[in-house]
C-alpha cells in the first residue's frame, strides 16, 4: 500500500491540472452518495414518500432529471464516480475486481488545490477493505456493505475504520455516519475550502429502517408496476433471458429464492429506510446555515445505481432498464440555485470532472466524462451537451443469470446488446416508451438507427489503449466472496422478517 501511495503522489505531482485561484473564491463541496436509490425515490416524484429535505434540495437548487450510472452495480459505479472513467478503463468491472495500482481518485486533485477532504461511509470498491484510501485527509469506512445496527448475529459488534484504527459502531449507521461527518466539519478551519464525501449504506438490502421510522407509511399501500405480470403483452419482443429471470434469484416469482416474499412489503421497507437519509441531508444543510457557509457550499446528492421492484418481472439492478440505471441527482449552492430542472442526460462518469470544475481544477486528460456545472445557467452549454453515454455490465460468476450487457442511452433512444448468450437486441424510443415495452430492434424502419447506435457503444466505451472488454480480472482475497461479510447481497430466504412475507398480508 505504501508503494501505491507513493506512485499516486508521483502521478498527481506530474499531471496535476491546477489553475490559479485564491482560496476565498473556492466553494466548499459536499457530495452525498446513497445506495440503490432509484431515480423516482423522491417525494417530488412519488407522492407516497415523505422526503422533505431531498425535496428542498430540488426546490432550492437543480434537479437533473435524466441522471444515470454507466454500470448499475456498487463497485464499478463507485469507481467510475471517483475516477471519471468507464469500468472497462478503471478495471473495477464487478464487486470483486481490485483497484488497479496507480489509480488516482479525484479528491487527490482537490487536495493539491488546497481542499481539506473527508470520506465517511461505504467504500465497497471491488476487493478493497475498509483501509484509508489516497485523496482523503479524514477517513471513516467499514468492511463491505456494513450493518444498519451494531449488534451482529454472532454476538460481535460492527466496527468502523477511522483513520486506520477500528472502533465499535454504536448506533444506527445512517445517523452515526452523519454524526461523524458533522464532527469533522466542526473541527475545520472555516476559512479554508473543504470537500466532504458522505457515502451512506442506505438504502441497500436488507432494508432496515431507523427505529423511529419502523411504522412509517403504515396506512399507505405500494402500487406494483403494470409490467410486472407474466403476460404475453409484457414480454412481447423481450429477450428470452428477461422472461426466464422472473423465476430466478432476482425475479419476482421466487425473489432471493424466497417464494413467500412480498415485493410490495419489501419495497415499503426500502421507503422507510430512506427516511433517515433524508434526515441526514437536513442535518448537513442545517449545519451549513448555522455556520454561515450555506451560500458558498455546493451540496450534491446522487444514487450509486437504481433498483427494480417488479418492473419486467425483476428485482435488484445489474441490467440496462431505466429503474436499474437511472438515479436521482440534486444539487444546490453557487451555480445551482433557483429550483431549476435540467433535461440533459448526465451520468456518474461526469461527477469527477464536474466537482473539479467547481473547484477551479482543469479536467485531466484521462477523464472520460464532462463537467455539467454550466447546464443549469448556460443555454449554449445545454445546446452543445452530448446527451449520450455507454452502459456496461460484465457477467458475474456470483449471479450467472445476468448476461454481459452493453448499451447506449441518448436523449432519444436506448439500444441494449447482450453478450455470451444467443438473444435479441432491444431498441426503445425513450421519448414515447418510458416503460420500455415496445422493442423496435427488429423493425426495418429502425435498421439504420440500430447500426449507428451499435457503433456508438464502443466509440464511447473505448479508452486510450483501445480496450473495450475486460472479461476477467484476478480476484484478491480468495476470489468469490459472495454471501461473505463483504458480499453484495448476502440475502437468504430465511433472512426475511415475517411481516415481509405474503401470508397474512393485505393484497397489494
Amino acid at each position: 500500500m505504501r508503494i501505491v501511495l507513493i506512485l499516486c503522489s508521483i502521478i498527481i505531482a506530474s499531471c496535476s491540472p491546477l489553475q490559479e485561484q485564491t482560496r476565498s473564491d473556492k466553494p466548499n463541496i459536499i457530495y452525498i452518495l446513497t445506495d440503490d436509490q432509484r431515480y423516482d425515490e423522491l417525494g417530488i416524484l412519488n407522492p407516497l414518500l415523505n422526503t422533505p429535505n431531498m425535496d428542498a434540495l430540488a426546490n432550492d437548487g437543480v434537479h437533473f432529471k435524466n441522471a444515470f450510472v454507466t454500470t448499475a452495480l456498487c463497485s464499478p459505479s463507485r469507481a467510475t464516480i471517483l475516477t471519471g472513467q468507464y469500468a472497462n478503463t478503471h478495471g473495477v468491472v464487478d464487486n470483486n475486481a481490485p483497484i488497479r495500482d496507480g489509480t488516482v481518485f479525484f479528491p487527490s486533485y482537490l487536495q493539491q488545490a488546497g481542499y481539506k477532504t473527508g470520506f465517511f461511509g461505504k467504500w465497497h470498491m471491488g476487493a478493497e477493505g475498509d483501509q484509508p484510501q489516497p485523496g482523503f485527509d479524514k477517513w471513516l469506512s467499514f468492511e463491505g456493505q456494513g450493518h444498519y445496527y451494531p449488534d451482529l448475529p454472532d454476538g460481535s459488534i460492527a466496527q468502523f475504520n477511522i483513520d486506520g484504527e477500528h472502533v465499535d459502531q454504536k448506533g444506527y449507521i445512517t445517523d452515526e455516519l452523519t454524526d461523524y461527518a458533522i464532527d469533522w466539519l466542526d473541527g475545520l478551519n472555516k476559512q479554508e475550502p473543504f470537500f466532504m464525501y458522505l457515502s451512506h449504506k442506505a438504502v441497500h438490502a436488507l432494508f432496515l429502517p431507523a427505529e423511529r421510522y419502523k411504522d412509517q407509511y403504515s396506512d399507505s399501500q405500494v402500487n406494483m408496476p403494470d409490467n410486472m405480470a407474466n403476460t404475453e403483452e409484457n414480454y412481447r419482443g423481450k429477450p428470452r433471458w428477461v422472461r426466464d429471470a422472473r423465476n430466478g434469484y432476482h425475479g419476482v416469482d421466487f425473489p432471493y429464492h424466497a417464494n413467500e416474499l412480498s415485493v410490495a412489503a419489501y419495497k415499503m421497507e426500502y421507503h422507510r429506510t430512506l427516511s433517515a437519509v433524508d434526515d441526514s441531508v437536513g442535518r448537513v444543510r442545517a449545519w451549513l446555515n448555522e455556520n454561515g457557509l450555506a451560500e458558498n457550499t455546493i451540496v450534491m446528492l446522487m444514487g450509486d445505481n437504481g433498483f427494480l421492484f417488479g418492473e419486467h418481472g425483476m428485482i435488484d439492478k445489474r441490467n440496462a432498464y431505466e429503474e436499474s440505471m437511472r438515479v436521482p441527482l440534486l444539487a444546490t449552492g453557487p451555480g445551482f440555485e433557483g429550483g431549476k430542472v435540467v433535461d440533459q442526460v448526465v451520468a456518474n462518469l461526469d461527477i469527477a470532472p464536474t466537482i473539479l470544475d467547481l473547484a477551479g481544477v482543469s479536467k485531466p486528460d484521462h477523464f472520460q466524462g464532462d463537467s455539467f456545472s454550466k447546464l443549469p445557467t448556460d443555454e449554449d452549454a445545454r445546446t452543445n451537451w452530448n446527451n449520450e453515454f455507454a452502459y456496461e455490465y460484465f457477467w458475474e460468476y456470483s449471479f450467472p443469470q445476468n448476461p454481459t450487457t452493453f448499451a447506449v442511452r441518448t436523449d432519444k433512444y436506448k439500444l441494449i446488446q447482450y453478450h455470451g448468450i444467443w438473444d435479441r437486441e432491444e431498441l426503445y424510443d425513450m421519448e414515447t416508451d418510458t416503460a420500455e415495452m415496445n422493442n423496435l430492434a427488429l423493425d426495418p424502419a429502425y435498421e439504420e438507427t440500430v447500426v449507428a447506435l451499435r457503433k456508438r457503444i464502443f466509440a464511447l466505451m473505448g479508452d486510450a489503449n483501445g480496450r473495450h472488454i475486460v472479461p476477467y480480472t484476478e480476484r484478491k482475497n480468495g476470489g468469490n466472496r459472495w454471501r461473505g461479510k463483504n458480499s453484495e447481497d448476502g440475502v437468504k430466504a430465511g433472512d426475511f422478517p415475517p411481516e415481509w412475507l405474503k401470508e397474512g398480508q393485505p393484497k397489494q
